[in-house]
């Protein structure tokens, strides 16, 4: 019976494995090296690129930034403006009401009272003067409750003093001023309201047709 030998063949087949094997290791080994070099090259561009869009972010905000400060800057200014603008409103308004002022003081003043000084703070008048008696300074005082231009009086101080044969009395009373520029722009608003008003009832009435007219025009004669 004759013997076969079958270890070479064994040994080869052992070789082929082994050479397959080391091939598939090497295989995966760079598959695995290359898939971490293609993550981490992806990784880098994924930084770069959101490293380049807070960069651009950073701009914009600081480029917002200074638009706000100018903007803050232009409302302070306006501000300021307003305000200037309010007092010389106020003192064109307050100017014929100092000439109405000084008329009416002149008109309330009964016989026998001269004033010394007038001083005025804000509306808040402080009035002096001399009155042949303190009755006199009453009648003042009675006047200005009066007035259009004035109101609130009140008696400060008054003193009875001798000139000569003569004995007078000095006083000092405080009064308000009525300011007629704002009643007169209150006035104004409410009669500008009141057209306005108006009108919108006329537009909101309905119009008459052609043969309604007509049958009223024939109805009347």
């Amino acid at each position: 019976m004759p013997r076969i030998n079958l270890l070479p063949w064994r040994e080869e087949q052992r070789k082929q494995r082994l050479k397959h094997f080391g091939m598939a290791a090497a295989a995966a080994i760079g598959v695995g090296v290359a898939t971490v070099l293609y993550a981490h090259a992806t990784m880098n561009r994924f930084i770069a690129h959101q490293n380049e869009r807070n960069k651009y972010l950073e701009t914009e905000i600081a480029t917002l930034d200074k638009q706000i400060a100018e903007i803050k800057e232009l409302e302070a200014t306006k501000e300021r403006l307003l305000a200037r603008m309010q007092i010389i409103e106020q003192l064109q308004r307050s100017r014929p009401e100092v000439v109405h002022l000084f008329d009416e003081l002149v008109r309330r003043l009964p016989d026998g009272v001269y004033l010394k000084s007038v001083k005025q703070t804000g509306n808040r008048l402080s009035i002096k003067g001399v009155a042949q008696s303190s009755t006199r300074v009453s009648a003042l005082m009675r006047n200005i409750d009066s007035s259009e231009w004035l109101t609130d009086p009140g008696l400060d101080v008054v003193e009875t003093v001798e000139q000569g044969r003569a004995r007078n009395s000095e006083f000092t009373i405080f009064a308000s001023q009525v300011s007629q520029a704002g009643d007169a722009a209150g006035q104004g608003a409410v009669e500008e309201t009141q057209k306005v008003e108006e009108g919108k009832k006329k537009a909101g009435q309905p119009k008459k047709k052609p043969e309604q007219a007509k049958k009223g025009a024939e109805g009347s004669k």
